[in-house]
């Protein structure tokens, strides 16, 4: 574990050139164990399950993470209440549970507790900055009553949307991120994500990068791109970038959500921990010292990123005293074969197989090439009809086939 002392905040230690380690993608992490449900995505297992979400955010601890993020992904209210869910619980009781238990976590060890807002139905469905401005104000009157130690503004298509969110966040003094889910190409409405960085610094964020819908390193390629931009500018930011743990160079502007494989196949696309590593080195060369991960993450990843980076971090994360470096517990195993595979160079250079021998190495996504304000993305709070279902599936097999 990191040496014992006070703790400093995210800005604080981004100045001082430290190395900030993002933890995993929860909602994603939390679906394959049983405690959300895919297509809603919302996080209220922080007040129905609360024994599950410590635990995930314990694990990411002990594998390195500095910032425990409260489980509040799609904690606003109009999602909550969006496509009939019928929840137990009201949106600020899950903010406030997803705050006690980040921070019950992070006492634990050398962590900061990160309140997080991302992109609403609401903007979606072009509701007013006013009214999704609201939206926002709901969530961080939470944050700030629970004394989160920053704030972050992630998962937005829309710069537009982002830049309301960090313009409400910045309203409470506290450091504030922002995070774009977009891919090199820009936002859904072609913003660039030079242009888009350059907005999210002017409306006050001082973190900016990208999280989810892409691989690494095209996450870190998208970084690169803001970093380019702002400099242009003449401005100055911290950078992050929290990426996928799935292969995606076939993706299109919208990214992994365009996949066939979306959800519930994306398992052959994982990334290897030594992917991890790779990653890590990456993202530390083109100057970005906030490194985590999303969706598809899990602990071992946030550990390598860790073990990558340990060098400059001058310590290694608790879980490392069950992971030999570069596979060196395979010194004891009992097969000699095995026992060979213990060194850098066999896993740098392995080229891991599918086990799938019909199954093709890319997809092609399905590339709607919808957003804000087309009427299939109107939401409802009902949930989809039988009749909708079918207009869908009918316009799925016509794209499929043209």
């Amino acid at each position: 574990m990191a040496p014992a002392g006070t703790k400093r905040n995210i800005l604080e230690r981004l100045d001082a050139g430290e190395i900030v380690i993002g933890d995993g993608g929860f909602v994603f992490a939390l679906e394959k164990r049983g405690y959300v449900k895919a297509g809603p995505w919302t996080p209220e297992a922080a007040a129905e399950h609360p024994e599950a979400v410590r635990q995930l955010h314990r694990e990411f601890l002990r594998a390195g993470a500095n910032v425990m993020q409260t489980f509040t992904f799609y904690a606003s209210d109009d999602k909550l209440e969006n496509r009939g869910q019928a929840l137990r619980y009201t949106g600020q009781q899950i903010n406030e549970a997803a705050c006690d238990l980040a921070r019950e976590v992070a006492n634990e060890g050398d962590a900061m507790v990160a309140g997080g807002v991302s992109q609403t139905p609401s903007y979606l469905s072009c509701r007013s900055e006013d009214e999704v401005k609201a939206i926002f104000r709901k969530q961080v009157d939470v944050f700030v009553k629970k004394n989160v130690d920053f704030l972050i503004a992630e998962y937005f298509e829309h710069v537009e949307e982002a830049e309301w969110a960090v313009q409400v966040l910045k309203t409470t003094g506290k450091p504030v991120a922002a995070s774009l889910c977009i891919g090199p190409d820009g936002d859904l409405n072609g913003v660039s994500p030079g242009d888009c960085a350059v907005k999210l610094v002017r409306a006050g964020a001082q973190i900016v990068g990208i999280n989810c819908h892409f691989d690494p390193m095209t996450c870190v390629k998208t970084v690169k791109l803001m970093k380019e931009g702002v400099e242009r500018a003449g401005m100055k930011a911290h950078y992050m970038v929290q990426p996928l743990a799935y292969h995606t160079p076939d993706c299109g502007c919208q990214g992994f959500i365009d996949l066939p494989e979306f959800p519930f196949a994306l398992e052959p696309r994982i990334l290897s921990r030594w992917d991890m590593h790779m990653y890590a080195r990456e993202a530390y060369n083109v100057g970005i010292r906030y490194i985590g991960g999303c969706c598809g993450f899990e602990p071992y990843h946030t550990r390598a990123i860790a073990e990558e980076l340990a060098p400059e971090r001058g310590y290694l994360p608790a879980a490392s005293e069950k992971h030999g470096n570069w596979g060196a517990g395979l010194e004891m195993h009992t097969k000699p074969w095995v026992r060979a595979r213990a060194r850098r160079d066999y896993w740098e250079k392995l080229k891991p197989a599918s086990g799938r021998p019909k199954c093709p190495s890319m997809s092609t996504p399905a590339s709607w090439g919808v957003t804000k304000g087309h009427s299939d993305l109107m939401q409802q709070r009902e949930a989809t009809s039988q009749e909708q279902l079918k207009h869908l599936f009918e316009k799925a097999q016509a794209r499929l086939y043209h």
